[in-house]
């Protein structure tokens, strides 16, 4: 992303607000919510400028700076603003502290997203000079209108061969527009069925009703019959080799939020609970492994593989002593093989499916699952998990606890 110099941010505090600029004082009150509609403008940039569009926080309606004190906790509050869910897709973005004039002020720039419209709250919000709004119908055809096929992410890509029959509609329109949108902005929908179906991405466009990439993964009848690699593997070994016996295997495929209910269903079925009646006056119960943590890996593995080229399933592969989850298509963007895992480094190979997986109620918070995953298991006593990253797979290990592996294998 292209950064801007002082010079340039004062030049931009200078002429005031505009559909680049936005200025706040503060986080008080509704200040939060407003800067995310901000963020959500300037990356839908319907002015089409292609340039960043900034929010300065601690900034006077003048573009003064008022001596905000911009702590650490600040600058984490507002970045927390790109990975908290309520904008989808999530915009690109940078958090930075700065000095005019001998007063700090917080930085926010938006870089125009690759794939509009981005939504915060399930609102489309657009910016024309100075005034920030709700995005008419007619804002929605223009910027879905912007996408293009050469630079769009692959999981809006569409496919050829797909068509309208090829999608669950009821399914769309009974479950997942409820989820995706406002109730008032359904309420005063104007919108055609394919309008609908264009605007979240899920074909091509209201004129070319192909199904994308997105749309066959979300909605698709027959998802393998187009993208060969979309399912997961399930294979519980009884042992710790891959050469043991495999006690349950599945090829586990279907819509998205089928896939992972099923997968859900395969680990509680395996997941053991161990009851302690004796260590104190109320029963304790005790899991192999906290459940929570498995789903968050796994689900991360079906966010951020690559569906490009590559027929190779998601694998779940659980062990006596270990769950093995692997992902294909390997590390993507600023998330390399050295900071994998680390909390804040974030990069989305398919932005408009972990919007949608948003939407599905399959993900809370953007860039958690792996933080949360080794919170869960630390909690629990198990070992740290294992990352394995490099630009083909992600392979990531997650150890029992000594004495259920101990224990699992006398049973086994």
């Amino acid at each position: 992303m292209t950064t801007l110099n002082n010079e340039q941010l004062m030049q931009l505090l200078r002429e005031g607000e505009s559909d680049r600029v936005e200025f706040k004082e503060s986080l008080r009150g509704d200040a939060p919510n407003r800067i995310r509609e901000a963020i959500c403008a300037f990356a839908n940039d319907l002015p089409d400028h292609r340039e960043l569009g900034v929010v300065f926080v601690g900034a006077r309606d003048d573009g003064i700076p008022t001596g905000l004190s911009v702590t650490d906790e600040l600058l984490r509050q507002l970045a927390d603003m790109k990975t908290d869910g309520s904008i989808v897709p999530p915009p690109s973005m940078t958090v930075e502290r700065r000095s005019f004039a001998g007063k700090d002020v917080a930085v926010i720039a938006v870089r125009p997203s690759d794939s509009p419209p981005v939504r915060y709250g399930g609102r489309l919000h657009v910016r024309i000079g100075p005034r920030r709004g709700i995005g008419s119908a007619q804002d929605e055809r223009i910027l879905n209108e912007k996408r293009r096929h050469a630079d769009i992410p692959f999981d809006i890509h569409p496919i050829p061969s797909a068509t309208l029959d090829d999608l669950i509609l009821p399914e769309f329109v009974y479950d997942y527009l409820p989820q995706a949108f406002a109730p008032d902005v359904l309420e005063a929908n104007d919108r055609s069925r394919e309008e609908q179906l264009a605007a979240t991405k899920m074909i091509a466009s209201a004129d070319e009703a192909i199904s994308t990439v997105l749309g066959l993964l979300v909605l698709g009848k027959r998802t393998l019959d187009f993208i060969p690699g979309a399912y997961i593997q399930f294979l519980r070994f009884a042992g710790n080799e891959p050469t043991d016996p495999i006690s349950d295997e599945e090829a586990i495929s279907g819509t998205i939020r089928d896939v992972l209910r099923r997968l859900d269903e395969k680990l509680n079925g395996h997941n053991r609970t161990a009851v302690d009646i004796i260590s104190g006056p109320i029963e304790k119960r005790m899991s192999t492994y906290p459940v929570a943590a498995i789903q968050q890996i796994a689900r991360n593995a079906v966010m951020h593989r690559s569906y490009e080229g590559n027929n190779a399933p998601a694998r779940v592969y659980w062990y006596d002593d270990r769950i093995e989850i692997m992902s294909p298509g390997g590390v993507f963007g600023s998330v390399t093989a050295q900071n994998f895992g680390q909390p804040g480094i974030t990069a989305y190979r398919n932005p408009n499916l972990a919007e949608a997986m948003r939407n599905l109620g399959l993900v809370q918070r953007f860039g958690l699952g792996i933080p949360l995953a080794k919170k869960l298991l630390r909690e629990a006593g198990h070992p740290e998990i294992e990352f394995d990253a490099d630009l083909h797979n992600v392979h990531v290990t997650i150890r029992a606890r000594e004495k259920d592996d101990k224990v699992s294998a006398a049973q086994n």
